[in-house]
């Protein structure tokens, strides 16, 4: 009959154990910040921009925003923070045509048009942002 304290430190025990995960880095996000600016593609640190299958790294988000021209009137941004040890602000550079990546601090590479990991650690996509051209005003907009 005094079984009942030992059933009851057994039950804290196992709650304990089970609330002390280890450190899983799925559950961090990347912080989502609430970006809304307007590029002109004139300025000369954009004119890269000006080119389909070119790039510029942009002031916004959490860690900067990289920018890459599709097409004519097509763009891509990302979150420049890696996906992957989000604690450690691990951030993404332009390497290659198609291809997004942070070698020393997240060990990820990030495919250009989507964001998806191409290799690596990291198992989500970079964060997207939404974009809109102005063709007449040479003008992108840039925001979430």
């Amino acid at each position: 009959m005094n079984r009942l304290p030992s059933l009851i430190l057994g039950s804290l025990i196992v709650l304990f154990l089970y609330n002390c995960k280890g450190d899983d880095d799925g559950d961090i996000q990347v912080p989502r910040i609430a970006t809304d600016i307007t590029i002109n593609l004139n300025l000369p640190q954009y004119s890269p921009l000006n080119n389909p299958g070119s790039w510029a790294y942009v002031e916004g988000g959490s860690r900067g925003i990289v920018v890459y021209r599709l097409s004519s009137t097509d763009f891509t941004a990302f979150d420049r923070h890696c996906t992957y040890n989000v604690q450690e602000l691990c951030q993404i550079s332009f390497l290659e045509a198609t291809i997004f990546e942070d070698a020393e601090c997240c060990g990820s590479t990030f495919e250009i048009v989507s964001g998806t990991p191409v290799s690596g650690p990291a198992e989500a996509a970079l964060q997207y942002f939404n974009t809109q051209f102005n063709p007449n005003a040479n003008l992108l907009r840039i925001y979430n």
